[in-house]
């Protein structure tokens, strides 16, 4: 009981932190995700709300990172495992009941499509004075943003929801 309680303070104060980044427009900052053990940083003002892991309805012939689709404060949304989607895990890799830290970070509305994005745990803010550039000159996709890297050493890549949004692969869920 303790572990929930704790979760639950945990994601109160990230939510009022999110509140307080996206109201501060002067610098970039990202909501930073772990991804099969790689970080992934998502900006803010394209990201929406995060949900806890909710029962998901596989959909037939659809590509393996598209795990299905979960209703979401009434709405339904198209459930992609981003690990999967990016290549970095094979689909299904991590058994539902090991995912108690994964969540749901759904697009925001403003950009118009009802989907949400599968992580495997939620790693914090991050803002531009906490990252330096690391671009290591390999070609990536057009959603990619730029590699940073932390004070620690990590390397993190930036993804544009806006342009994965409109990326044609992302869309073509069907097989």
């Amino acid at each position: 009981m303790a572990k929930k309680e704790a979760l639950r303070e945990l994601q109160s104060r990230l939510a009022e932190r999110l509140k307080n980044a996206r109201s501060q427009a002067d610098s970039a900052s990202w909501l930073a995700v772990e991804c099969a053990g790689q970080g992934v940083l998502l900006p803010l003002a394209q990201a929406g709300e995060i949900f806890s892991l909710s029962p998901l309805v596989p959909v037939p012939h659809t590509q393996p990172w598209f795990v299905g689709v979960a209703n979401l404060r009434g709405r339904l949304h198209g459930v992609v495992d981003l690990a999967s989607f990016l290549g970095l895990a094979a689909a299904g890799a991590a058994p539902e009941a090991g995912r108690e830290q994964s969540r749901l970070i759904a697009f925001n509305p403003a950009l118009d499509i009802n989907c949400a994005l599968l992580v495997d745990r939620l790693a914090g803010l991050r803002s531009a004075e906490q990252l330096q550039g690391d671009d290591d000159g390999q070609p990536r996709p057009a959603f990619a943003g730029p590699r940073y890297i932390d004070a620690a050493g990590r390397r993190w890549q930036a993804l544009q929801l806006a342009t994965l949004a409109a990326d044609e692969t992302f869309l073509k869920v069907t097989r």
